[in-house]
């Protein structure tokens, strides 16, 4: 006989924004083609999208 506990399925899936993600990604990029520290990487990927979202979209 099975019990709820047994049955229940759960999983623990944190959520990560689609900035939080696109940070991670320029801070890969900038890891793979530098010699950069990650938080280097991290703090110039940070000032970069925040550059890259402020150009007007026409421009971009």
């Amino acid at each position: 006989m099975r019990t709820n506990q047994e049955t229940t399925m759960t999983s623990s899936t944190a959520f990560i924004s689609r900035y939080d993600r696109r940070v991670t990604r320029a801070q890969e990029v900038l890891k793979q083609h530098t010699k950069l520290t990650d938080a280097e990487c991290r703090e110039i990927a940070v000032q970069l999208l925040h550059t890259l979202d402020t150009i007007p979209e026409k421009v971009r």
